[in-house]
């Protein structure tokens, strides 16, 4: 087997795995035998309509929900095993976190670096840099001394993103990522999750209702439809990686991103 090949082979290994899953609200079918699977490298857009299930979705895929039936794998693992949430970045549609906690925006941010097991370690100091970076991505530098309350909601949710950013983790889950921020800022995030799409091997599951955004990058037709739920997939067989690990490059990488779709194979 060739480098390339054996690189290829790797990047087809499931990430996430559905099988028959299926979820109720109150005996309203809302997802209904749900079969997919995302593999390494595979960036998936989700369309559809009010109440089609895509957020209660997302919650299954990040243990919030239990589905009614079926079974979820995560990294190979089923999700009642798994415990690498550290390789996970999930950003909700509404973020539960409590706007009056006492908290500035570099707290906020700094705490994606803790994990389920190290919330008691030491602050580093790559940990600082990874904060920073990750603030002057999303453009809330200005922001840091800040109390969480005291931002408007699109400003929140930035600091969200960040937040699920700073790790660079595996895999990121984002639910309406975009709600509420302003257009600029909306272009620097695809401009981001693209880049780091096709040059930092991480895979994107991310719900939109930008529909532009979705074929401009994934292409005009599903690659599945599973009851209103549709599936967009754009797969990136990029071998060459860039050097530089941090978020903060990521805006002045002086780079044509393509927009064309590349099935996957």
């Amino acid at each position: 087997m060739t480098i390339e090949s054996s690189t290829n082979a790797r990047c087809h290994q499931d990430v996430i795995r559905l099988e028959h899953v299926s979820f109720d609200y109150q005996d309203q079918s809302v997802i209904r035998d749900l079969n997919f699977a995302v593999q390494q490298r595979d960036f998936v857009g989700l369309i559809g309509s009010n109440g089609a299930g895509k957020s209660t979705l997302m919650r299954m895929i990040v243990g919030l929900l239990k589905p009614k039936s079926g079974s979820i794998e995560l990294f190979g693992e089923p999700i009642e095993q798994f415990n690498g949430w550290q390789r996970i970045g999930y950003v909700p549609q509404k973020n539960s976190f409590n706007p009056l906690f006492p908290a500035t925006v570099r707290e906020v941010v700094q705490s994606g670096v803790y994990g389920k097991r190290n919330v008691a370690r030491r602050i580093q100091k790559e940990d600082i840099q990874k904060c920073s970076d990750a603030m002057d991505v999303m453009r809330i530098t200005d922001l840091a001394s800040k109390r969480i309350g005291q931002l408007s909601g699109g400003q929140q949710q930035r600091v969200f993103l960040a937040r699920a950013l700073i790790n660079n983790p595996e895999l990121l889950i984002l639910d309406e990522p975009t709600v509420g921020i302003d257009i600029e800022t909306q272009h620097d995030f695809f401009q981001l999750v693209q880049h780091m799409h096709q040059h930092h091997r991480m895979t994107f599951l991310m719900v939109s209702h930008d529909m532009d955004m979705i074929e401009a990058y994934l292409g005009q037709e599903p690659v599945q439809q599973s009851g209103k739920l549709k599936f967009y997939v754009k797969h990136s067989h990029e071998i060459e990686n860039c050097e530089a690990s941090n978020l903060s490059h990521t805006l002045t990488v002086r780079e044509t991103v393509s927009f064309k779709g590349d099935e996957r194979n």
